[in-house]
C-alpha cells in the first residue's frame, strides 16, 4: 500500500444530491465516497472520508488525522469565504492539502463565493470539475509522492 489519503469535506456537504443539484449536481456525498474509495483502491491507497458541519471538529480532524498521510482533499464548503482558523490549520500540516469545489466559485452569481481565504494554504484548487476534481486531486497527491 502506498499509504493514506484523506477527504474532507465540509459544512453542508451531507445534502448533496438534493442541496441545489443544478450547481452541485445529483451524486450523494455517500456516492462521491465511494466513487472515491475505488480510485484510491486503484491508486493503492486506503482513503479516510469524513465531513462535518461543524468547523472545530474538522480542525480536530485534520490535526489528529493528517500527518502521516499522503496528503488531503478537502472541499471546505462555505468556510472558503471566511475560515482563517482553517486557513492556520492547512499552514500547520505537515502534509499537502487539495482544495476542491463542485462547482466553479468565480462563475457563481454571489460576490462572496469568488473569495477563498484558504487557498493560499493550499497546493491547488480544482474547481468547477464536479466529482471529478476529488479523483484529480488524489491523483496528484499520490504521484508527488513518488
Amino acid at each position: 500500500m502506498r499509504g493514506r489519503l484523506l477527504m474532507v469535506n465540509g459544512p453542508n456537504l451531507n445534502l448533496l444530491g438534493r442541496r441545489e443539484p443544478a450547481i452541485y449536481g445529483h451524486s450523494t456525498l455517500a456516492e462521491l465516497e465511494e466513487m472515491a474509495r475505488r480510485r484510491a483502491t486503484e491508486l493503492g491507497c486506503e482513503l479516510i472520508c469524513f465531513q462535518s458541519n461543524s468547523e472545530g471538529a474538522i480542525l480536530d480532524f485534520l490535526h489528529d488525522r493528517a500527518p502521516g498521510s499522503l496528503g488531503v482533499v478537502l472541499n471546505p464548503g462555505a468556510l472558503t469565504h471566511s475560515s482563517y482558523a482553517l486557513y492556520d490549520c492547512l499552514r500547520a500540516l505537515p502534509v499537502p492539502v487539495v482544495e476542491v469545489h463542485l462547482s466553479n466559485l468565480f462563475a457563481r452569481a454571489e460576490e462572496f463565493r469568488s473569495r477563498d481565504v484558504v487557498a493560499p494554504a493550499a497546493a491547488g484548487v480544482i474547481c468547477g470539475l464536479g466529482p471529478r476534481g476529488y479523483l484529480l486531486a488524489m491523483e496528484f497527491l499520490v504521484d508527488r509522492d513518488e
